[in-house]
């Protein structure tokens, strides 16, 4: 957890959700890119609810099949996950008086299937300021794109040369999203294994600066 760059209290939110194997630690880095961005903004990477079945020391939102329908595996994962994840965006809107709609979700890998289900998956009346998938799939929550649910600006980033999860996670996020009729953009880093290259990293941004000038400007707390 990283406070609000201005200091004072938060007005806004940026959770990043690690991947398979990681930790909070890992994604929280990310924090500091986008503290200018969003100066009020608290940044919080949880822990996935899992300790990971490959990985001593790691945690993971749901495990991994590797036998049979792998995809059947990943939809089933992020159903079950789902709920808590909403858990805790609920617990921390509830603690910090931080409105869904000045909340940034970001997630790497297992982290941004689980961002981009759970985001969709919000009711419309608590919808995130965006959604940021690095090297992820879409898994689309029951009642996807309905009228009930939340419709946030989506950014997906994926490296061409990905061969952990395929590029075409993101490639199809990005056709489904866009028949939907979401606002989505979508950037592939050439060259780029699973990991966040440098253009990816400053799309993702230029994503997020655009959602901050529609942030209100809440002056920091005086002493």
């Amino acid at each position: 957890m990283l406070p609000p760059r201005r200091g004072g209290a938060p007005d806004a939110a940026i959770v990043l959700l690690h991947g398979y194997g990681s930790d909070g630690h890992d994604l929280i880095a990310l924090a500091p890119h986008w503290q200018a961005l969003l100066p009020g903004a608290l940044c919080v990477a949880p822990n996935a609810p899992e300790p990971c079945d490959s990985f001593a020391g790691g945690y993971q939102w749901f495990p991994l099949g590797y036998e049979g329908d792998r995809l059947a595996s990943r939809q089933l994962g992020v159903v079950q996950a789902c709920p808590v994840l909403l858990e805790f965006l609920a617990d921390l809107w509830a603690q910090t008086d931080i409105a869904p709609r000045h909340t940034l979700i970001v997630g790497f890998s297992q982290g941004a299937m689980m961002a981009l289900h759970a985001g969709l998956a919000l009711p419309a009346e608590k919808t995130p300021m965006g959604l940021v998938g690095f090297s992820g799939a879409l898994l689309p929550p029951e009642g996807f794109g309905g009228p009930d649910l939340a419709r946030p600006p989506v950014c997906l980033v994926h490296g061409d040369s990905d061969d952990v999860v395929d590029p075409r996670g993101s490639l199809d996020a990005n056709d489904v999203l866009t028949r939907a009729g979401f606002e989505v953009t979508c950037h592939i880093s050439p060259g780029t294994p699973h990991a966040i290259a440098p253009d990816g990293l400053a799309f993702a941004s230029d994503f997020i600066a655009r959602l901050g000038k529609n942030m209100p400007q809440t002056p920091a707390s005086q002493p």
